[in-house]
């Protein structure tokens, strides 16, 4: 009974392996189909091949400027919701009063509202103060992916015990020479964790960039939502300009995945 049970869990997670895959699969092989390729079938084998989709789209996607404002936007913000909340996280968890348990429930509890209740408040005030922008957005984002990030730092900082922030005290380092040198570098899984999640969803954000930026700034999602609505006739460049988009994103994930588990389970066991 047991190894029928391994046997059947095998052949189920290899469907679900395959479900997950098909839509990849769709996307790349018709990416290098001719029109008329396409829509003879969806299933098989590009024949013939064609590259020229890639160059066309692109161009016509301005790939180099939306790639630059996407990383500009990501990086800056997974940078800032990295320092901000492992440092918010270590204050508040190697400070135990009632305040900073209040202040830690307020961080959790902000995860449970929807951004759809803020939305429309939240561009009118930064409208008004001129922020509607790349600056205004990464602070929005500053805001809203904060409270996971510091979430899932806190129950790192939980396994670490406070005897290494006095041995660091005794050696005469700063409380600042103590988090950045000491307490700092042992966050390191749980860190990639954080970069990885923040990086994936800011990256694939639509919403929130359509509210604030300007066509000028318009990162991936948004070039491709207007590259779809431009090109929906001509299903293999808009295929090609989707494999382009989620391209970045796969390879870094492909590279950083093993932190993931690993620094989720540090944060929820120890």
């Amino acid at each position: 009974m047991h190894k029928t049970s391994k046997w059947l869990l095998g052949i189920f997670g290899l469907l679900i392996g395959l479900i997950w895959l098909f839509p990849f699969y769709l996307i790349i092989v018709n990416s290098f189909k001719t029109p008329k390729g396409i829509f003879a079938s969806v299933l098989k084998l590009p024949a013939p091949l064609t590259t020229a989709n890639y160059g066309d789209s692109f161009r016509a996607l301005n790939f180099l400027g939306s790639l630059t404002n996407s990383l500009i936007i990501t990086v800056a913000g997974v940078l800032l919701i990295i320092l901000a909340s492992s440092m918010g996280a270590y204050a508040l968890q190697r400070n135990h009063s009632k305040l900073s348990g209040f202040i830690l429930m307020l961080f959790i509890s902000a995860m449970l509202i929807p951004f759809q209740s803020v939305m429309i408040p939240l561009t009118a005030m930064f409208g008004k103060v001129h922020m509607l922008n790349m600056v205004g957005l990464v602070i929005m984002y500053l805001g809203f992916q904060c409270s996971l990030s510091i979430f899932l730092y806190q129950g790192t900082l939980n396994s670490i015990p406070v005897a290494m922030d006095e041995a660091a005290e005794i050696e005469g380092a700063s409380k600042w020479q103590t988090f950045f040198k000491v307490i700092f570098p042992m966050l390191s899984p749980i860190t990639v964790t954080v970069a990885i999640l923040n990086i994936i969803a800011i990256w694939n954000d639509y919403l929130l960039p359509s509210l604030v930026l300007p066509q000028s700034q318009y990162t991936i999602p948004l070039q491709m939502f207007n590259f779809f609505g431009e090109y929906t006739k001509q299903w293999h460049l808009a295929l090609a300009g989707l494999a382009l988009s989620i391209l970045p994103v796969i390879i870094f994930y492909l590279f950083a995945q093993r932190y993931i588990i690993k620094g989720v389970t540090d944060g929820a066991v120890k």
